[in-house]
């Protein structure tokens, strides 16, 4: 009966050890890759134009998070937060953001998968214009003014039509940013669906920024770490 039970507990331990020569190493990339990736930094791509010219489509991003946690974003930054539907009641976002579904939906292999996808669970990447307190007015050009001044933003070229064109034609709005939240509007003020356009209210609370872009790693001919 022992060597019964001493063969059946050898051959579980074989077994085990074989299932740790194979997966551990497997499931070790994962864990260390979901803990860089949400606790340090990730790669993003930018998946439209809202960003230029300063962004071209499909460039790719190092997003770092570590900088948030001790301090709040600042003008001039590039951040990219959860997709409105996740917050915006006044889009039919739900209390809670799904995060099982949106950590499978973001990861690698999933994301190759057409037709899966959930607004929820988008991700988007704007700049910031104005910081909590800040009484801000964007005109319907897209220009910004903090304070009764106007910003500098060089990194803007295409403004909205002001002539009465449908095309191109911008919302204005005035208002005071509230505690805890930031306005962000793309650099392509012609064709970015951002704070102008959101119903309801048109901030970004800062709890829903994923990260700070640090650094534009493809393509290389366009390598850039920025500096704000």
């Amino acid at each position: 009966m022992n060597k019964k039970i001493l063969a059946n507990n050898e051959q579980i331990r074989t077994i085990f050890r074989d299932f740790l020569d194979f997966w551990g190493p497997v499931l070790f990339t994962i864990f260390l890759y979901v803990g860089i990736r949400n606790y340090i930094a990730e790669a993003r791509y930018i998946p439209s134009g809202s960003m230029l010219p300063g962004l071209q489509i499909k460039d790719r991003l190092l997003i770092e998070k570590i900088t948030y946690r001790s301090r709040s974003p600042k003008r001039g930054e590039i951040v990219v937060f959860n997709s409105p539907f996740a917050f915006n009641s006044a889009l039919g976002s739900n209390e809670t953001r799904p995060w099982i579904k949106c950590s499978l939906l973001n990861f690698p292999l999933f994301s190759l998968i057409s037709g899966i996808s959930d607004p929820v669970c988008d991700a988007y990447i704007k700049r910031v214009v104005a910081v909590a307190g800040d009484q801000i007015n964007v005109n319907s050009m897209g220009q910004v003014r903090i304070n009764n001044i106007l910003s500098d933003e060089p990194y803007v070229t295409h403004y909205c039509d002001d002539r009465g064109s449908l095309r191109n034609q911008c919302l204005s709005i005035e208002h005071v940013v509230p505690k805890g939240n930031v306005l962000v509007l793309g650099d392509n003020r012609s064709n970015s669906w951002d704070g102008r356009f959101w119903p309801g209210s048109p901030f970004l609370p800062e709890d829903e920024i994923i990260g700070r872009a640090l650094w534009r790693f493809w393509p290389i001919s366009r390598l850039k770490i920025f500096r704000y």
